[in-house]
């Protein structure tokens, strides 16, 4: 049986800072597992860094429980916290002349007590960390000499040395490129599997999350909080809950969101993996009916359409616009 880390319930999250009071989260029940990865995606404004907050301690529920390792979070104090849990934000900020050995170190800090000394034990952890995010060969480099990729790789380094059940991190993908994003996931999912960490990941990134989380939390502002296996809530039809309006919807085929387009009366003949591009590119070019088939060849790529072909889709495109 899974033993859980974080468990929330019936909880009511809001600020009291307005008048009347302003509500955020009602009624949210949810629990996070040791050795997952789950990733917590939702609209902008429905409440996502609300709910950080209040796990990290620094919001009080209004009601319901929040508990860490089955205390109350609230009944923590900051120096319980930070050896039980650690965060990754998204825009931390740090001196550029920090070596990334030394931005690791900080993780030790909670454990160290006043005086900041590093013990045999808080070495090895920060070692440790180093080589499990393959950031050992920055160790000396400083971090405003590196890139953001193998930046954000040293801050979870950093939460890692922290050696806490439960790591936090908020959009840890924002502004890397595509290899890195997945390069960060796949590392974040490999951490909670083989060192028993239960990881917490807010993101945007629904496709990367879809690849590599072990749960999904989907939170939006017209339905309740869903929680599920990925694959569970694509074929329940989930995942549309975050996309409001009639616009787009998530092939579930295709395993992404797309924009909805008319009814397609398009026949495509032959390779159908390279039709599956044709139709694409027909599609966004608003082309959706055609009075001929289109005939796909292997080898030299060639379209055919009536007595025309083609090597270029674009080629076909600009041909039928002008028929």
């Amino acid at each position: 049986m899974k033993k859980s880390t974080i468990v929330a319930k019936n909880l009511t999250l809001g600020y009291a800072t307005s008048n009347p009071k302003k509500v955020v989260l009602e009624n949210l029940s949810f629990q996070l597992f040791e050795n997952e990865l789950t990733c917590l995606l939702g609209p902008n404004g429905v409440g996502k860094s609300t709910l950080i907050k209040a796990i990290l301690g620094q919001l009080k529920p209004w009601s319901g429980e929040l508990t860490l390792n089955e205390k109350n979070i609230q009944n923590f104090s900051n120096a319980e916290l930070s050896k039980a849990l650690s965060v990754v934000l998204s825009e931390p900020v740090l001196p550029g002349n920090m070596t990334v050995g030394q931005l690791v170190a900080l993780g030790r800090i909670p454990h160290t007590g006043w005086t900041g000394r590093l013990a045999i034990h808080d070495r090895d952890l920060i070692e440790n960390a180093l080589y499990l995010t393959k950031t050992e060969v920055l160790k000396d480099e400083r971090l405003s000499e590196i890139s953001d990729g193998q930046r954000q790789k040293a801050m979870i380094a950093r939460a890692l040395a922290q050696d806490g059940k439960v790591m936090v991190l908020d959009e840890p993908t924002a502004h890397l490129d595509l290899v890195n994003r997945y390069q960060i996931m796949h590392l974040l999912r490999d951490i909670a599997t083989k060192q028993q960490k239960s990881i917490l990941v807010v993101t945007h990134d629904l496709e990367i999350a879809l690849e590599t989380a072990d749960r999904l939390l989907l939170l939006g502002n017209t339905f309740p909080l869903v929680s599920g296996l990925p694959e569970d809530l694509v074929i329940l039809g989930q995942l549309d809950r975050l996309l409001p309006g009639d616009e787009f919807r998530f092939n579930i085929e295709k395993g992404k969101i797309e924009q909805k387009n008319p009814t397609s009366q398009i026949v495509i003949v032959g390779n159908q993996v390279i039709g599956f591009w044709v139709r694409k590119a027909l599609e966004k070019a608003r082309i959706n009916k055609l009075e001929l088939p289109i005939f796909v060849t292997d080898g030299d790529f060639t379209l055919s359409y009536g007595a025309q072909e083609f090597h270029r889709i674009g080629s076909l495109i600009d041909y039928l616009k002008t028929t």
